[in-house]
């Protein structure tokens, strides 16, 4: 069988296979790339090609899936860096408040347990 037959693909995969491919050409990546990347999440969740049948192979895993949604690809390209890098001070100043606010009720919980 010669590299890049599908042949041995179930129609499935193949049915999931575009529709990955269509997702990554919706986010700006070119027809070849986002074909390589369809294929190689098929791969990656199901183990490769596989006749279909009742009780074959191992059980899949979508995690690759999962991945989707998230801000990246065309979405994050667009953003200018001056609003990626405002973002992440917010996020920077969010989490050093947090902390406070969690240290703070740190002392004061070890101070009411030492007065007991």
């Amino acid at each position: 069988m010669p590299r890049g037959d599908k042949s041995s693909y179930t129609d499935k995969q193949k049915r999931q296979a575009e529709h990955i491919e269509e997702g990554y050409e919706h986010r700006g990546v070119g027809s070849k790339e986002a074909e390589r990347r369809a294929w190689a999440t098929i791969n990656k969740e199901t183990g490769g090609g596989k006749k279909s049948g009742s009780g074959r192979g191992v059980r899949t895993t979508n995690v690759s899936s999962k991945r989707g949604g998230k801000i990246g690809g065309k979405a994050s390209a667009s953003r200018p860096a001056a609003a990626k890098s405002r973002s992440a001070k917010k996020a920077a100043a969010s989490r050093k408040r947090h902390a406070m606010k969690r240290s703070a009720a740190r002392k004061t919980t070890r101070k009411t347990l030492r007065k007991k």
